[in-house]
């Protein structure tokens, strides 16, 4: 009598691909023969359930006879040829395939690392590496962070050969099919695990997995086409930006590899506090000192704010502690146009050193 594999998987007969998938992962990670409370026997048969059901046109022909294919009489498979990637390796009679244990690796902590070859995926030609992104740090005046600024930049990072172009070739030098692995930028190799012996792919070790070599290395960069250096650019602050607020300048961060293209460069401003303002996100909050007389009558008082000096009308009977609102005097939004608000505190002035006609004036007026 023919196995249930879908009982030995655990999953029903409606089950997606994905869920028979995660079924075999989970189980394989459990019964691995190598691990404490695994068992061999249960693995294979894991396995064995898995080539059928994992399968689409095996699983059709189970679902209909009972077996995956009733004239082969079994299952499995070896390694397939041809660098365009091999689906599984042979062991014993399991066929496992790499992209299933690299999932499982990712599932699970690493399994798939134990092969060599970065969580067991079938990897493409590497080829040329973008630039790595880049940190550095700006500090600009307050009113410099209000309205924006060009400030220039000094950086020493690794910029294009120019010697070369960023190509690592010395100029005239002759580019060639790579002799290790044939153009192909990949080269397999035979390693022991704990599931056998099994071949596994990776970059080229002499061309890095590009392809090809070249015959003379450039002698400015010894081929790297990259060289360190100092530069100096402009960059436009815009108006508005924070205290900490972070600039993305695209391409101006590492150089590439061989002409791959660079980084970004991640600016970080520091803002100088203001002696005369203060800012809360989008808004200026400064205090008015005013007198007395002003804050009971009524008066009309200048007020300096980042755009020059206002005037503000202060009504009559206004209390210390009042909080006037200037529309549109604030901070730049982003969006280029929207302003905030300039809120200004007022603080009425006590008198001081009253001479004895002034208080009688004020206890007369019971104030």
């Amino acid at each position: 009598m023919s196995k249930d594999y879908y009982k030995v998987l655990g999953v029903d007969k409606s089950a997606s691909a994905d869920e028979i998938k995660r079924a075999f992962l989970k189980l394989a990670h459990q019964y691995h023969p190598d691990k404490n409370g695994g068992k061999d026997d249960k693995f294979k048969e894991i396995n064995e359930a898995y080539q059928v059901l994992g399968n689409e046109q095996k699983r059709k022909q189970f679902d209909q006879f009972g077996a995956a294919d009733p004239g082969m009489g079994g299952f499995g498979g070896g390694a397939q040829g041809g660098y365009g990637g091999f689906g599984g390796f042979q062991n014993g009679g399991m066929n496992i395939n790499m992209d299933d244990l690299g999932d499982l690796g990712e599932m699970f902590g690493g399994f798939g690392d134990i092969f060599g070859f970065g969580g067991g995926r079938s990897s493409r030609r590497r080829g040329p590496q973008k630039g790595q992104d880049i940190e550095a740090g700006m500090t600009i005046d307050f009113m410099e962070a209000i309205f924006g600024v060009e400030k220039e930049v000094t950086l020493k990072k690794k910029v294009v050969c120019e010697k070369c172009h960023g190509t690592g070739a010395e100029p005239g030098a002759k580019v060639e099919e790579c002799s290790t692995c044939k153009g192909h930028g990949r080269v397999r190799r035979l390693q022991q695990t704990i599931l056998g012996n099994i071949q596994t792919e990776t970059a080229c070790p002499a061309c890095g997995g590009e392809g090809k070599t070249v015959s003379q290395k450039c002698t400015a960069c010894n081929g790297g086409g990259t060289v360190h250096d100092t530069i100096k650019f402009k960059v436009k602050i815009p108006a508005g930006v924070d205290n900490g607020g972070r600039i993305r300048i695209p391409n101006y961060g590492e150089a590439g590899e061989k002409g791959a293209q660079s980084g970004d460069l991640y600016l970080e401003i520091h803002v100088k506090p203001s002696d005369k303002f203060q800012r809360d996100d989008y808004e200026i909050l400064t205090q008015k000192e005013i007198l007395f007389s002003q804050a009971a009558l009524g008066d009309k008082v200048e007020i300096e704010t980042v755009y020059g000096a206002v005037e503000l009308k202060i009504p009559e009977g206004t209390q210390s502690g009042t909080v006037f609102k200037l529309k549109n005097k604030g901070v730049t939004y982003q969006d280029g146009r929207t302003k905030g608000d300039h809120l200004v505190t007022v603080i009425i002035k006590t008198p001081k050193n009253l001479n004895r006609k002034q208080r009688e004036i004020l206890k007369d007026l019971g104030i």
